[in-house]
């Protein structure tokens, strides 16, 4: 596996990373609306972008048998995203234990100036857009038995970056 690095995180002050879908037309219901279980696939979908932000390889992982499974969902819904809706999943670390990881995420609807942006590298320093959703997931790592594992232990370069990630100043 690759040595993890912040490779696109360019400073101490970026702390979200952020990164850009277009609402397709499967993803909405019969109201014309992106359906409220899509905004938990967007969740996921961030994570993995955050986590290959910063070189980590999580198939690898998965490979080595180490697994991530959600244990915990939070998700508050506050305007709807509807079909060709150019929108920001936003993701960050929230805390990280030996055995366990929460993430927040924010969904905006953003315009393409940002969008463009984003593109470039993906981190921010905070969710800009109209806020759609926010929510969180708590994860817990296990080995391929479904037994709780030490992440400090099981992979110390990639549990040190989190450490260094965690620690970083946020401005909320």
């Amino acid at each position: 596996m690759s040595e993890p690095k912040f490779a696109a995180c360019p400073s101490a002050l970026t702390p979200w990373y952020g990164h850009i879908l277009r609402v397709r037309y499967q993803e909405t219901d019969s109201m014309r609306v992106v359906f409220h279980g899509n905004y938990v696939t967007w969740f996921e979908v961030g994570r993995t972008e955050w986590i290959r932000s910063l070189g980590i390889n999580y198939k690898a992982l998965e490979t080595e048998g180490l697994l991530l499974p959600v244990t915990d969902l939070q998700v508050s819904y506050k305007q709807p995203a509807v079909y060709d809706d150019q929108v920001a999943v936003y993701t960050r670390l929230q805390d990280c234990s030996p055995i366990r990881m929460s993430f927040q995420s924010v969904v905006c609807r953003v315009q393409r100036p940002l969008a463009d942006e984003l593109s470039g590298n993906g981190w921010i320093s905070e969710p800009t857009g109209e806020l759609l959703v926010q929510g969180s997931t708590t994860h817990a790592w296990v080995n391929e038995d479904w037994h709780l594992t030490r992440f400090d232990r099981a992979q110390p370069d990639i549990w040190k970056l989190l450490q260094e990630l965690r620690a970083l100043p946020t401005s909320s």
